[in-house]
Parts: structure tokens; C-alpha cells; sequence
């Protein structure tokens, strides 16, 4: 079966992170296509640019904290939001997507299809 994969532009300058995370977990899905089955991977390839321009409501830039676990005991790691968004802005926008997609076998291989392109730097 030969899969038609379609390739997405988005741009994410003055987009909520929420509500464009949604956005592009449904096409990685493929979600609005006419053969849409749940367990296939027949979602689309989706390029954000302008992942730098992100914008969140409310107070989170300064309050939203990551948490991991490095699976020893009292191992829980914090990240805050602002530290991450300045090193890598696209590591905000992957981490959303991947929390909306479902949580199989499916997810890892839909995410991969996610990308970024490369920061447009300001010449001086």
C-alpha cells in the first residue's frame, strides 16, 4: 500500500502553542484525510517555521515548568519553560505535539515526520 504523504507549511509566528500543537497532531495523523483509519500511520509531513515566534497565554512563559524522570530514586528533574524556548524554541513545539498524539506504537514514527526549518538569523 502506497501511502500519499502531502507536505505542510506552517508558520507559527503569533500562533498559541496549544491550539497550533493541535493543529499539527492532526495532520501528522492524517486525520482529515478521506481513508483516515486509527491504527495507520497515513499522516502528511509537516515544516514550521518561524517556530522562534511562538506565542503562550497568560503567565506561563515565566510559571511552566518540564518534568522529567531519570527513573532513579529521587530523580525528578524540573526544566523551566523560558530556559528550554531560549535554547531550542522547536523542542517547545515538539514536546506539545508529542503529548497530543496518541499514546501507541504510532506516536514515535508520527513524530518524526514533524520539522523545522532552520532560524532566519538578522544580519548586521
Amino acid at each position: 500500500m502506497n501511502i500519499e504523504r502531502e507536505i505542510h507549511k506552517i508558520d507559527a509566528a503569533n500562533k498559541v502553542l496549544g491550539r497550533l500543537a493541535v493543529e499539527i497532531a492532526g495532520l501528522l495523523r492524517g486525520k482529515s484525510k478521506l481513508d483516515f483509519m486509527p491504527n495507520k500511520d497515513g499522516g502528511d509531513i509537516v515544516i514550521i517555521k518561524n517556530a522562534d515566534k511562538i506565542i503562550v497565554t497568560g503567565k506561563k512563559f515565566d510559571d511552566k515548568i518540564y518534568y522529567h524522570h531519570t527513573s532513579y530514586m529521587g530523580g525528578l528533574k524540573k526544566t523551566p519553560y523560558k530556559k528550554i524556548f531560549k535554547r531550542d524554541p522547536g523542542e517547545v513545539v515538539r514536546r506539545a505535539v508529542y503529548g497530543m498524539l496518541p499514546k501507541n506504537k504510532l506516536r514515535d514514527v508520527q513524530i518524526k515526520r514533524l520539522k523545522f526549518a532552520p532560524l532566519e538569523r538578522i544580519k548586521k
